[in-house]
């Protein structure tokens, strides 16, 4: 505050302080030539301020600064091991939380893999249709499950190779065994029956039905 006078001084506080937190009881500073000049001295009077004043390189002597000066000290010492002791707590509780989300996932992961059935060659499944474009005009109005296909071969360990009709000339083949569904035979005489293919031709053109008439 070398290049302001005492005005300058009595200008900001009114700006910065008085104007924003009302006239304090009290102003704590050092012995600067600001502080002791006879204006900023008329001026605490007048707006009945106490001027306490620390001794001249030895703010400790006044209790206030020293209270400040001591909190700043901490606030100045201590932000490296806060700040590592936070780093510390952040990656722990990282730590839990992706060990829990592990665990999570292989529980789930194992349950799906115990529930998955296991096919052999010439196995006949169901193939669901919910990656398979289909010729109806709405997704509702679609067979849930499609074929039954036979299963021509165990391409791995979850995954396997369909025998499908030849008009699925652009699907491929190959599916993942949660698409897949075991058909249950019956037991009863001639009660299995053979079903037919799925209707979709990818070389004919198609009409849709806008109304039935009476």
């Amino acid at each position: 505050m070398s290049s302001i006078t005492s005005l300058d001084l009595a200008h900001l506080f009114i700006k910065n302080i008085f104007s924003k937190h009302g006239l304090p009881l009290s102003i704590v500073s050092d012995r600067g030539s600001l502080f002791v000049s006879s204006f900023w001295t008329n001026l605490c009077q007048q707006l009945k301020i106490s001027r306490d004043l620390s001794a001249a390189y030895h703010p400790e002597t006044d209790g206030q600064t020293k209270r400040v000066n001591k909190i700043l000290e901490q606030y100045l010492y201590n932000p490296a091991g806060n700040l590592s002791t936070k780093i510390q707590s952040v990656q722990q509780d990282v730590k839990r939380e992706l060990e829990a989300a592990i665990n999570r996932f292989k529980r789930y992961a194992d349950k799906s893999r115990a529930s998955l059935p296991d096919f052999n060659p010439g196995d006949v499944v169901w193939l669901s249709s919910k990656n398979i474009k289909s010729t109806r005009p709405t997704k509702k109005l679609s067979e849930r499950w499609l074929g039954p296909f036979p299963s021509l071969k165990k391409v791995s360990t979850h995954a396997y190779h369909l025998t499908l009709p030849s008009q699925w000339k652009s699907i491929h083949p190959v599916f993942h065994i949660s698409l897949l569904e075991p058909v249950k035979t019956s037991t009863i005489p001639n009660q299995n029956q053979e079903p037919p293919p799925p209707n979709i031709n990818e070389e004919k053109e198609r009409w849709e039905v806008s109304q039935i008439l009476d």
